[in-house]
């Protein structure tokens, strides 16, 4: 069972941790009382009517009354109104750690909709690419993308965008009880609206082995997909994007853990530097483990080390990166540190430090690489 999947899941029964992402909102839709024309007092209090448990934390209006709650106890302001005829309990919380406040949004939204998710309906597009942990760009107002088969007719709302979609052009998957589009399916979508560069970063992580417990290699089964499933899915028909598909293609790699990582190794390539290995194991000269780096040169010992966000906020994280490091360092390693600024918005990019490295550890433009 992926993290969608168990996440949907914990939706549906309520066990999840306590967290209030949404400021609750009156029955004409707008927060109250202050710019509620229509705010009755009243009706804005929490209620002591508890929600029936099998409703779980995100539920329709009309199975909530069929359970015997009344209109009263459904516009108090310990539930939240995310789209009409959908409640959402205080307790509905985004289930994964953000990578953004607009990503934990935008995927509280999607899995809010569930309950109005009507029969032969699905999620697609950034919708479903969130719910498989895609890494996607993601907007603080990013409508949810729901899709129906040609010829019906797509749902409109707000905050939701709908999509006719040429059945030959899409495969479903069963997530938790959601309908979504598949991986593959879901990417060549995204050729629509990603650039070259977050098509290679979505289909990196969709052929990405996740590692196991401890640092071992896992099965490749447990990959969202198959470079294979992607070709499959540019061959199934025409379709806008098609030509950034194309050039995405050949450019997907598995081992890449992160958008950013992918990113990086795309610099590095347009910088004309040796092809690295990913998620390359660093072992001493007696064979122990080291540590696993994203990005590696073995032959030069240079490593490459994306820092995000958590290598900084996480004492933990931070003391086994000091580790990691020197053990690097006395096995004779040299560690380039890329972080988001370097990597987007530094005057001296990241390709540039690692040409520096490469350079002082003897490599040569034309040269061969070493093994």
């Amino acid at each position: 069972m992926n993290a969608a999947s168990g996440a949907w899941r914990r939706l549906r029964t309520g066990f999840l941790h306590h967290g209030d992402l949404q400021r609750p909102v009156h029955r004409c839709g707008m927060p109250p009382p202050r710019t509620c024309p229509s705010a009755d007092p009243r009706d804005v209090r929490p209620s002591s009517v508890p929600i029936p448990k099998h409703l779980g934390i995100t539920f329709r209006v009309r199975d909530a009354r069929a359970a015997g709650l009344t209109p009263g106890r459904l516009a108090a302001t310990d539930l939240n109104r995310p789209f009409w005829g959908v409640r959402t309990t205080q307790d509905f919380h985004w289930p994964r750690p953000a990578e953004t406040t607009a990503d934990g949004a935008a995927l509280q939204r999607t899995l809010a909709y569930g309950p109005r998710l009507a029969p032969g309906a699905f999620f697609v597009l950034e919708s479903a690419a969130l719910i498989y942990g895609l890494p996607v760009p993601i907007h603080v107002d990013t409508p949810v993308h729901v899709g129906v088969y040609q010829p019906h007719r797509a749902p409109r709302g707000r905050g939701v965008r709908g999509h006719q979609v040429p059945p030959h052009l899409v495969a479903l998957r069963n997530i938790g009880g959601l309908t979504v589009t598949s991986p593959a399916s879901t990417w060549a979508q995204l050729g629509a609206v990603l650039s070259v560069r977050d098509l290679v970063a979505v289909g990196d992580a969709i052929v990405r082995v996740p590692r196991g417990e401890g640092g071992a290699p896992a099965d490749p089964a447990s990959a969202l997909g198959t470079t294979t499933q992607l070709e499959a899915a540019i061959a199934a028909g025409r379709r806008v994007g098609i030509g950034r598909l194309r050039e995405a293609l050949p450019l997907i790699r598995v081992g890449s853990s992160s958008r950013p990582e992918s990113h990086l190794r795309l610099d590095l390539m347009d910088a004309r530097l040796p092809t690295p290995v990913l998620d390359h194991e660093v072992r001493d000269g007696v064979g122990r483990l080291l540590g696993i780096s994203e990005i590696a040169f073995p032959g030069f010992r240079v490593a490459v080390e994306y820092e995000g966000e958590q290598h900084r906020v996480d004492k933990l994280q931070w003391n086994r990166d000091i580790e990691k490091y020197r053990a690097y360092t006395a096995a004779g390693w040299t560690v380039v540190r890329v972080t988001a600024e370097t990597l987007y918005r530094s005057s001296r990019p990241a390709a540039a430090l690692v040409r520096d490295a490469l350079w002082d550890a003897g490599w040569r433009p034309g040269s061969l690489v070493r093994d």
